[in-house]
């Protein structure tokens, strides 16, 4: 096409979450809290685990890298748009802003991933418990965090390299607070149909994938636990993994309604909302969810706290 500007862009503009000026204040203060709380209670659960030995074992195990994964998640997002608060024309290059969304991408599909391994370690510890220690062994553990982080570090390379390597030749106004895919791609000059398909090819190889597996581990784990003989017996197999249910509910029902809701011009406040929920508010309750439940995690709590001092 001999008429299209051929001068590139490579610094975007985020518009933030709000561009009330009234609004600046309260919100910093608020997602400043938030993140403070995230950093402590994903932290404060991670060393729990380290420090009490009652805590060794491969549930706790992948929690820890799940606490973790959700600290890195909340600090890829919630540091440079605390700092954006108080700027005027919150400027990103190019580099800084798949640089972002690496990590981002990184971080919520190592979290996919986990959440499968954690259903999966549910499943034999209900299908098998005499054996469980011998198949979820330490190593074993370790492989499938590894292969969780590797599997997601190489799809968010696919999805960052597909989502940035195209052409932006005008707009260059980001209707969000961070660098996500959609809007970005939405940027493009050129067709970015081959770049999406990529995106979207990782999107439902892992996130898909992963949801689609723990949908099957736990329709295995309902028939185990209907056939139990007593109801005691049921209740306790139920409740070892309603945390984990309500942690899966949460993360993938908001992912897909930010990303595979019909997108239309009057839907991009709703998908800031949706957004700040996924991205703000899922690692700041995830420890909450998996603590408030536990019976485990709670005397271990307040022995730690009888003790009145770090390890």
């Amino acid at each position: 096409d001999m008429g299209r500007n051929d001068t590139s862009v490579t610094l975007f503009i985020l518009q933030g979450i709000s561009d009330q000026p009234e609004l600046q204040v309260i919100l910093f203060v608020l997602f400043l809290g938030i993140y403070v709380m995230t950093l402590t209670w994903n932290l404060g659960l991670t060393i729990l685990i380290r420090s009490d030995s009652q805590l060794h074992s491969p549930m706790y195990f992948f929690l820890s890298f799940l606490s973790f994964v959700d600290i890195c998640y909340s600090s890829s997002i919630s540091p440079r748009m605390l700092s954006d608060f108080f700027l005027e024309e919150k400027i990103i290059s190019l580099l800084a802003c798949a640089t972002q969304y690496f990590f981002v991408a990184w971080m919520a599909l190592a979290e996919c991933c986990l959440l499968a391994v954690m259903a999966y370690d549910r499943y034999v510890a209900i299908y098998s418990p005499l054996r469980y220690s011998t198949i979820m062994h330490l190593p074993i553990c370790g492989k499938l965090v590894a292969g969780a982080y590797m599997a997601a570090c190489l799809g968010s390379l696919v999805q960052t390299t597909a989502g940035f390597h195209i052409h932006f030749c005008g707009p260059n106004i980001i209707n969000h607070f961070f660098c996500d895919i959609p809007q970005i791609i939405a940027l493009s000059c050129s067709n970015p149909f081959i770049n999406q398909i990529m995106v979207f090819v990782v999107a439902v190889c892992i996130g898909l994938f992963s949801f689609l597996f723990i949908i099957m581990s736990y329709v295995y784990i309902t028939v185990i636990i209907l056939k139990m003989p007593s109801a005691k017996g049921r209740a306790k197999a139920f409740n070892t993994c309603a945390s984990h249910l309500t942690a899966v509910t949460l993360s993938f029902g908001t992912a897909f309604c930010v990303y595979l809701r019909p997108k239309s011009g009057h839907s991009q406040h709703l998908d800031k909302v949706l957004s700040v929920f996924y991205a703000i508010l899922i690692p700041v309750l995830n420890p909450l969810i998996y603590s408030l439940r536990n019976k485990e995690i709670k005397d271990s709590l307040k022995k730690f706290m009888k003790r009145g001092k770090f390890p």
